[in-house]
């Protein structure tokens, strides 16, 4: 079945803005990992940037909503698009771009756990796609209410018993 790696929001200023991501490193490597293995197999990247309004830290164009330079992504031949909402399949074009390389297998990394991983995942369900989501190449940061461990296990455990299929990285053969 025909795949895609789908990255969400590995942007510098989420990355390296005043809260530290659940062990980035880690996940930023997980993902690195994954896009070589998607460019050795010829599997298509989709990579999305969540804009923030005029003003925001990730308004359009700012050095903070650029994609982790760390990622390699190019525009010539990976999709680079962006989103305004947690769901980044909302007003993107990302479902129709997906039917049209046929894909059926979605694997989703990024961040952050509960926000837009969490709905990309079900949206990717909903819209009939395979979603996968790679447990251990997603991450967010700790809440007042939850240590971020504990909201990535929660969302691995949630999105795993009926939206997505769990794999980890190191399961993953394109």
């Amino acid at each position: 079945m025909p795949a895609a790696l789908l990255i969400i929001d590995m942007q510098v200023g989420l990355f390296h803005g005043p809260e530290t991501p659940h062990d980035g490193e880690r996940v930023l490597a997980n993902i690195r990992h994954l896009i070589a293995q998607a460019r050795q197999h010829r599997v298509p990247i989709f990579a999305v940037r969540h804009t923030g309004p005029q003003g925001s830290p990730i308004a359009a164009g700012s050095p903070f909503w650029q994609l982790l330079p760390a990622l390699e992504l190019d525009a010539e031949i990976d999709t680079l698009f962006d989103k305004s909402r947690p769901n980044a399949f909302h007003a993107t074009g990302l479902a129709q771009q997906l039917s049209a390389a046929q894909v059926d297998d979605l694997y989703i990394v990024g961040m952050k756990s509960q926000f837009c991983i969490d709905s990309t995942c079900r949206a990717a369900a909903d819209s009939g796609f395979k979603p996968l989501l790679v447990a251990d190449a997603h991450t967010c940061m700790d809440t007042p209410a939850l240590p971020a461990q504990a909201i990535i296990d929660h969302h691995n455990a949630t999105l795993g018993a009926a939206f997505a299929r769990l794999i980890n990285c190191a399961d993953v053969s394109f």
